[in-house]
């Protein structure tokens, strides 16, 4: 069944334009969020009446065709809003930017839901016994072929979004001999699937990365991506392990820059009766969110340029995306930290936006490809090249 035509589909259309006022929108309700550990129902509807959650969706099937640059420009402005709903939203348009291992049949389904509502995707891969399988191993999810495809059995945690997806990428093992492992379409009303609510987390609390169980759940035969034997060079459709790296580091500095908004508007408007005058007055404190300032341009401007030369298909080495968001989630971190230790216990109170800003960026650090993964790679190409 090939994909709708462009002109059968009416997709919402971006409005980039209006990129503050998402933002705006988002953080009107990002405490209550917070506080609740709900599903950001709201949010998410904002994001898809903005156009944004299927801004990657390509030109040949009625999409806008967005980049990565756009991307990244856009998970920013969602992660200076409510970083949850950023997190969720970032796993679809990863989807939709490597819409090509898809069959045609089931991206059709999600092409055609998307035009009525939000139609969250994400890639379920994280095993309790097993653990990020970034770090090597098998998956203990295991798909058994059947008369009619297969019949999918396993427990997947720290699933984003899990009780509001419409379509599990799982990945898993076959019963096969030899095994193969690969990801597996599965649609969310299909029978077997069990949500459980056990995500309470410091940061990111709305993001309901919960534990999804799988028992016996159907799937056609064909709805598989990336089907293959164990070690056998993976795929990376459309880039996607550079528009990961790229696109978190982008949540985690809308974080900061959310951060920032909140600290110069604290440092106008302290005035201690000591003083006469506003904090931000004050040499120090002006040095020191120069010195924020300084960390967060750096990273920005690494994070997009990279981003660029990718949208220009220029070669960029396969370790930088991985160095930026490395970059980029250190200084939106520091940046946080510093603002706290700025200003004291007001920076630590839960009256002020700060500390849930800190809780939050702190999980820049957890997402694939974490740190030492990173800097271990990049140390050793580098080494290997001076040799």
């Amino acid at each position: 069944m090939p994909t709708p035509a462009a002109d059968a589909l009416a997709l919402p259309t971006p409005r980039l334009s209006h990129l503050v006022d998402v933002t705006a929108a988002l953080a009107a309700h990002a405490e209550q969020h917070d506080r609740t550990a709900d599903l950001p129902h709201a949010g998410l509807a904002v994001v898809h009446e903005a156009g944004l959650l299927t801004l990657t969706v390509g030109a040949e099937h009625g999409g806008p065709g967005g980049g990565l640059t756009d991307t990244v420009r856009v998970l920013t402005a969602l992660g200076r809003g409510d970083p949850s709903v950023a997190l969720i939203s970032a796993m679809t348009l990863f989807a939709h930017a490597a819409w090509a291992a898809w069959p045609a049949d089931s991206y059709a389904e999600v092409l055609a839901e998307s035009v009525r509502r939000p139609t969250l995707i994400n890639s379920l891969r994280v095993e309790p016994d097993l653990g990020t399988p970034a770090r090597g191993g098998l998956p203990a999810t295991t798909a058994r072929r059947t008369a009619g495809g297969w019949e999918l059995t396993g427990h997947k945690i720290f699933s984003t979004g899990a009780a509001g997806l419409r379509w599990m990428q799982v990945w898993a093992r076959t019963d096969e001999d030899p095994v193969r492992t690969g990801a597996f379409l599965v649609r969310t009303d299909s029978p077997g699937i069990t949500v459980e609510r056990t995500w309470d987390h410091l940061g990111l609390r709305a993001s309901r990365s919960d534990d999804v169980t799988f028992d016996r759940v159907p799937v056609p035969l064909g709805a598989t991506l990336e089907l293959a034997e164990p070690g056998a060079p993976g795929a990376d459709p459309g880039g996607l392990r550079a528009w990961n790296a790229l696109g978190i580091a982008a949540i985690y500095l809308g974080v900061a820059a959310a951060a920032v908004d909140w600290l110069t508007g604290y440092l106008r408007e302290r005035v201690p009766t000591n003083l006469g005058k506003p904090l931000a007055a004050l040499p120090r404190f002006q040095s020191e969110v120069g010195l924020i300032s300084a960390q967060l341009l750096t990273a920005t401007t690494l994070v997009d340029s990279i981003a660029q030369a990718i949208d220009r298909g220029e070669p960029v080495e396969a370790a930088r995306p991985g160095l930026a968001k490395t970059v980029a989630t250190t200084a939106a971190i520091e940046a946080v930290q510093r603002g706290v230790a700025l200003i004291g216990n007001a920076g630590l109170s839960r009256r002020h936006p700060l500390e849930r800003h800190l809780r939050d960026v702190l999980c820049g650090r957890i997402h694939t490809p974490q740190d030492d993964v990173v800097l271990t790679a990049a140390g050793r190409a580098q080494l290997e090249r001076n040799s």
